[in-house]
């Protein structure tokens, strides 16, 4: 048995950021990583560092990726210097790219929305010809598309990889192939002990719950409520070609090797990370819609992973109210908000940072009361 000031449970792109952060900021921290047999959402990622679009509901949402992307220049130099590790951040802005002018009308009305509501988060509607000007590659089929000069995208693997290694540099324990089943809040002021089931235990002041899809049975055993839910995405890349996109597209990226990554399909499927033909084939079809150069590419890999969602899609960040220094945090964009895990959750969890203002309109207790509006929430 251990003791640690600060335990995170879950070795993925939410809780390994989270744990970096808190460690940056000098507490104590053990990771607890279940290792290759867990459901990694990262790698089914698609890699977007991304605002455009988010919150037009929740404006604290749209503020809070809007911050991350600030954050995100200086975490990826920090990682590289740290650790080697390029994370192969590039921020140029990015398209989201449409094919009706519904969708055109559509799209405009909730980026004024957002951008209205939280200010910030610019953007600009271009037609066929004016995004043609900017991406030539694009299709006739293309009716235009939309710019935010905030976006940008990542290299999903290698960000874990440089969290991880980021970890161990700044004298965090990453523990692999650990599976938590218990978690046990101490009456005594001990803090909590953590079990995993092949019997080892942890004890520790504070405790994480960043384990993804295990949050299911975990958030109970602390008073906390997070309910979420597997959804599979199928993503598939190309072989390495000459560079002829030089912005990120909801559609496809071409990384920073050549290859061209193309995405994403979204499946209700239980556990299945498996891929379809069915699927492949609807995303091949519509990245040549989108970029018909891409017709005579050769596909090289095809996979799938299961994200990690919750009923509105939004996360959940809270702290447990009857076990105080019990956290919970849940989310499917590891990607986009990773500096801000790092730079304001982490800190916060360890009892290093203040806690974020307005975050009670991420508390997993939305869900038990349908009644519960978030329109004003910012």
């Amino acid at each position: 048995m251990q003791t640690q000031e600060l335990v995170v449970i879950g070795g993925g792109l939410v809780g390994a950021a989270i744990a970096y952060g808190a460690a940056r900021a000098g507490a104590p921290v053990t990771l607890l990583d279940q290792g290759d047999v867990a459901h990694r959402a990262s790698r089914g990622n698609f890699g977007l560092v991304w605002v455009q679009s988010k919150g037009d509901k929740v404006p604290r949402y749209a503020r809070w990726s809007r911050d991350a992307l600030t954050f995100w220049p200086a975490l990826a130099k920090e990682l590289l210097e740290l650790t080697g590790v390029d994370v192969a951040l590039h921020q140029p802005g990015g398209f989201w790219i449409g094919f009706s002018e519904a969708e055109m009308e559509a799209r405009q009305a909730m980026l004024q929305r957002i951008d209205s509501s939280v200010g910030g988060i610019p953007f600009e509607m271009l037609d066929h010809a004016a995004l043609k000007a900017r991406l030539p590659a694009i299709g006739p089929a293309v009716a235009g598309g939309s710019y935010c000069p905030l976006d940008g995208h990542a290299n999903p693997l290698m960000l874990l990889h440089a969290l991880h290694a980021g970890l161990k540099a700044r004298g965090a324990r990453v523990v692999s192939s650990v599976d938590v089943s218990q978690i046990t809040h101490q009456d005594n002021g001990a803090g909590f002990e953590i079990k995993s089931k092949d019997g080892k235990s942890w004890r520790a002041a504070r405790v994480v719950l960043a384990a993804g899809l295990g949050n299911n049975e975990l958030a109970p055993q602390v008073g906390l409520h997070a309910p979420v839910m597997p959804n599979r995405g199928q993503v598939l890349i190309t072989e390495r070609l000459k560079p002829f996109l030089p912005y990120p597209t909801n559609k496809a990226r071409q990384t920073n090797e050549g290859s061209v990554q193309l995405g994403y399909s979204v499946e209700d499927v239980g556990l299945d990370d498996g891929t379809t033909v069915s699927a492949v084939e609807w995303i091949a079809k519509r990245a040549v819609t989108t970029f018909p150069v891409l017709s005579s590419v050769r596909l090289v890999r095809a996979w799938g992973a299961l994200r990690v969602l919750t009923p509105d899609g939004l996360p959940i960040y809270q702290e447990s109210a009857s076990c105080p220094g019990a956290f919970v945090a849940t989310s499917h964009s590891g990607v986009s908000l990773a500096a801000a895990h790092a730079q304001v959750i982490g800190p916060w969890v360890a009892g290093l940072g203040a806690a974020p203002d307005a975050f009670e309109v991420f508390a997993g207790e939305r869900f038990l009361d349908p009644n519960r509006s978030f329109s004003n929430a910012h």
